[in-house]
């Protein structure tokens, strides 16, 4: 056993076998941000073998004061949070198995990864992707860890398929966090002790020690000193989509992707590309040289300056526009960039 464990294998309920979990096991983060760094962060230092990390968006510096892998240099380079993840990571453990995504979380992408993972690690903004999570966990017999925080405040909560009711019909009881760092902001404590509370029930997860798992929803509240656990054991809706008696996996469906979306806690509109027509880095310095717009290239996107917004656009074809939280105006721009 690797020397560096010794701590950790001292620590009774997880011992020599429980560290040899660890290191067998594959856990996929959604989301690269505030919780998903301290995330990736903490299972690395812990022994976790294989890791795949998603997220869509680039290092900026309103995000420095609570996301811990990334630095300054990071935002001046606009890096995407995968890539400036991943060298912080690996030089943290050079021996991790770490698969990065630069992309919007799909029911594709999420099923090819959640086939192969012990567990996921919820670390994003939006109820949309939880939603999509969870399809796929209760689909695929694989539990995730939701974790939210916003403020001073956090919720954390294990969903295990069969044994808890799933996000999707106990949303309407869970506490509310649904305020957005833009607009109430947040103190890096809340998304510490959220990201600590969410690996702690990863690791008694991936370790074998499945009875100490939460049975209640966690909600605190730092600044208040005030916390609240509350049962849901006796909460599961019969006709939940997802988890009922006749499930359909809404989320899983075609249907369910959007093209044009509003990014939570952003100021921006995200468009994804039509497969018909795809996009690329070349096409956008092209309309950028004809609006004679402010530009900037790197290995993984095109940022330019056009009809009065800053405007990303990345190898895959997907697009930020910044400044506006209009899915019809993202539309238009979007034409008005492209025809």
């Amino acid at each position: 056993m690797d020397e560096r464990y010794s701590r950790q294998t001292l620590f009774k309920p997880i011992g020599h076998s429980g560290q040899e979990g660890l290191e067998e096991a594959t856990v996929t983060i959604v989301g690269c941000g505030a919780l998903g760094s301290a995330i990736a962060e903490t299972l690395a230092r812990a022994g976790v073998g294989e890791i795949h990390l998603v997220d869509r968006d680039y290092v900026e510096v309103t995000n420095l004061q609570r996301q811990q892998l990334f630095t300054e240099e990071d935002a001046e380079n606009m890096l995407p949070k995968v890539a400036a993840a991943e060298k912080r990571l690996k030089a943290i453990r050079s021996d991790l198995r770490l698969f990065t995504y630069l992309d919007n979380l799909d029911a594709v992408l999420m099923e090819k990864l959640i086939a192969t993972s012990a567990l996921v690690m919820d670390a994003t903004d939006n109820f949309e992707t939880r939603l999509l999570i969870n399809d796929a966990s209760v689909k695929h017999g694989v539990p995730w860890i939701y974790g939210a925080c916003v403020g001073s405040s956090g919720v954390v909560f294990p969903f295990i398929p069969g044994e808890t009711g799933c996000f999707r019909c106990l949303l309407p009881v869970l506490p509310a966090v649904n305020e957005t760092c833009d607009i109430v902001g947040i103190i890096s404590p809340a998304v510490q002790v959220t990201s600590a509370l969410q690996c702690t029930e990863a690791l008694k997860w991936l370790t074998g020690n499945r009875e100490a798992m939460r049975k209640k929803v966690h909600h605190f509240n730092l600044w208040d000193n005030t916390q609240l656990d509350i049962g849901i054991s006796r909460i599961k809706n019969p006709a939940c989509e997802t988890c009922g008696e006749t499930p359909s996996f809404p989320s899983l469906q075609p249907a369910a992707q959007r093209t044009y979306a509003v990014l939570c806690g952003r100021d921006a509109v995200q468009v994804l590309p039509d497969p018909k027509r795809p996009i690329t880095l070349e096409d956008a310095e092209k309309a950028g040289r004809q609006l004679d717009a402010e530009m900037k290239r790197t290995p993984y996107f095109v940022e330019l300056h056009a009809f009065g917004h800053r405007m990303v656009l990345f190898g895959n074809g997907r697009l930020l526009i910044h400044g506006i939280r209009n899915v019809s105006e993202g539309r238009k721009l979007y034409h008005q960039l492209f025809g």
